[in-house]
Order: structure tokens, then C-alpha cells, then sequence
């Protein structure tokens, strides 16, 4: 179950690539735009406001994330991307930081490619940070004892590509590729924990009754504080790689 609560409680910080992304996406008047992965729809929505002229649908696989886009006026549904077929007017298409929970994505990528209109925009975004020791303490605590038997596998490096092997996915349309890492200052006790709760801890507290997350978060928790010790200043320095490729279909 995602919770939009917990995903929004560093909605600036998630924002950023999003924008990041977009500004990628040179066109002025699209039929029809689909973000793939939409969440909670707080991002979805500016995408109305970018492209008044163009219908805008949100797709999630979370209930409770088509939910919160609908009350935010976002034409939102409750799909599976991974069976997913863009219409023909779709001139845009876009994925924020959801395409690393979908098996094989890369395929899917090529397809969608191959099925948009001439000259559309194929535009996403995945984490690249599951190297990064808040990912790796996750998955070493969850190898161990008592949780390996109580928790499903979690995802690991080849979740995603490099921005090259991306890009090789794309050889005959026009592709622009990289990586950023963003360099987020956080606050709280715990923020570096409080920020994987609401994203790659979503398994883990799926998996666990509530006495167990909370022994399992109260286990990790001090791990993470000595991995990401706070600044002088009370801030947190959570280091996060993301991977970008934005695409444009021949004609």
C-alpha cells in the first residue's frame, strides 16, 4: 500500500527532478499527455497548466494514490503499467521515479516508443540511489535475522540502467540522457529514514504486521543517523542519484 501522506512529506525535495525532466520536453501544443506513475497527482496537475490545450490523464497502480490525484482534480485511473498502451494522440508521455517497480521496463520503453505518433516526447525519470548506504543498510538488515523470512527481495542496482544503456535502448530516435545527484538537505530526527519510508520501505511495511515495522524501523534507525549525521546547523545531507532520458520519436 503507498501512502500519499508519507510520499508528500518531502514533496519539494521529489519535486525537482520532475522539473528537471520537463524542461527536457520542447513542444507547445499536445494532443494528449499521460503520466505514467502519477501518485498522489500533486505533479500531474502542473502539467495542465504547462499545456492547457492538452487532455491530461494520470495512471497509477495504487488506489490510494488515484485517490489522492482525483482530489486534486487530476483525471486519474487505477492501472497496470506494465499492460499499458498509449492512444495515438498521445504527444507526451512521462514517467516520474515509477518505472524502477516495473519488471523489464526497458521492453516496455522500446514499445511505447515504437507505438507513439511521430515527433511525440517520451520523458522519465528512475532512482538511481540503490547503491547508496540508506539502500544498502535496508537490504542488509532485511537479509538478516529475524526479517529474511518475513520480507519479500528487494530491488537492487539493476532495477535501473545507466543513462548510456538507456539511451542504446532508442538508436533510431533522437535521445538525450543523464544523471544528476541531488544533494538534499533534510530536518528532523530521522529524515533520511523518514524519506525511504514513504518509497523503498513501502515492501518491507507491506510485508509486516505493525509491531514488527516498527522494531524493524527502530533497528535501522540508528544506522542511518550514523551514515548521515546532521550538520551543525540541525540539517541532514542526503546525497540522491537520478537518471533521466528524454526521447523524441521520428518522423
Amino acid at each position: 500500500m503507498w501512502n500519499p501522506t508519507d510520499y508528500l512529506a518531502f514533496g519539494d525535495h521529489r519535486a525537482r527532478p520532475f522539473y528537471d525532466l520537463l524542461s527536457r520536453v520542447a513542444t507547445t501544443h499536445p494532443r494528449a499527455v499521460v503520466d505514467l506513475g502519477c501518485g498522489p497527482g500533486n505533479l500531474t496537475a502542473t502539467l495542465s497548466h504547462r499545456w492547457p490545450g492538452a487532455r491530461v490523464t494520470g495512471i497509477d497502480s495504487s488506489p490510494e494514490m488515484v485517490a489522492a490525484a482525483k482530489s486534486r482534480g487530476v483525471e486519474a485511473t487505477e492501472g497496470d503499467l506494465s499492460t499499458w498502451v498509449p492512444t495515438a494522440d498521445t504527444d507526451v508521455l512521462v514517467s516520474n521515479a515509477a518505472l524502477q517497480w516495473v519488471p523489464d521496463h526497458p521492453t516496455l520503453l522500446r514499445e511505447w516508443a515504437t507505438a507513439l505518433p511521430p515527433h511525440a516526447w517520451l520523458a522519465f525519470q528512475v532512482p538511481g540511489n540503490f547503491s547508496a548506504p540508506s539502500h544498502e543498510l535496508v537490504r542488509a538488515l532485511a537479509a538478516s535475522p529475524p526479517w529474511r523470512d518475513r520480507v519479500p527481495p528487494l530491488r537492487g542496482e539493476d532495477s535501473v540502467l545507466t543513462p548510456t544503456a538507456y539511451a542504446d535502448l532508442f538508436p533510431a530516435h533522437d535521445v538525450d540522457a543523464w544523471e544528476t545527484t541531488y544533494l538534499h538537505p533534510l530536518t528532523g530526527t530521522d529524515p533520511v529514514l523518514d524519506w525511504i519510508t514513504g518509497t523503498a520501505l513501502r515492501p518491507i511495511r507491506a510485508a509486516l504486521p505493525d509491531p514488527e515495522w516498527t522494531e524493524f524501523r527502530e533497528t535501522l534507525a540508528p544506522a542511518l543517523r550514523a551514515e548521515y549525521p546532521p550538520r551543525p546547523d540541525g540539517t541532514t545531507l542526503f546525497p540522491f542519484r537520478r537518471i533521466f532520458a528524454v526521447i523524441q520519436t521520428s518522423g
